[in-house]
């Protein structure tokens, strides 16, 4: 029955991290797309949050085969990162911080709409939901480990 247990155990590991790596790519591939297809030129934040995405989809991939529990340790830090950098981002983007301490200029603002899904639903708001999910199912994933 423990044996049992350990590997119905494992697969909901793997599992998690499988989805962590899909929500990483399906971002990495959405950014590009609005950026490569659609022609949304990146702001400075968005470029700022990509450094920490794009990595994350080979870091994940290579703890999924094998499955590697230590994966966590390395993208849990660009996540968090990144996850900092959207929450500053839709801040910024909400009013909230004044528009004057952007690091974007008058030619390319880190506040322009370039997708208005729902009325709410926003680039950086994607970025954002992105990071997070993916930083509770990394910290799920570690805490899971490490019992």
């Amino acid at each position: 029955m423990g044996a049992l247990k350990t590997e119905n155990n494992a697969d909901a590991n793997w599992t998690i991290l499988f989805v962590c790596w899909l929500i990483a790519s399906i971002s990495t591939l959405g950014s590009l797309f609005f950026s490569e297809i659609l022609d949304f030129p990146p702001c400075m934040l968005c470029w700022y949050q990509r450094i920490c995405l794009f990595p994350l989809v080979v870091i994940l991939l290579a703890g999924l085969f094998p499955f590697d529990k230590t994966v966590v340790k390395f993208a849990f830090p660009l996540n968090g990162i990144g996850w900092l950098i959207s929450v500053y981002h839709n801040l910024l983007y909400l009013g909230v911080i004044p528009e004057s301490i952007q690091p974007c200029d008058e030619t390319l603002s880190c506040t322009e709409v370039h997708l208005g899904l729902f009325g709410f639903i926003t680039i950086p708001m994607l970025s954002f939901m992105a990071f997070t999910v993916m930083g509770v199912l990394l910290l799920l994933l570690h805490r899971r480990s490490s019992q």
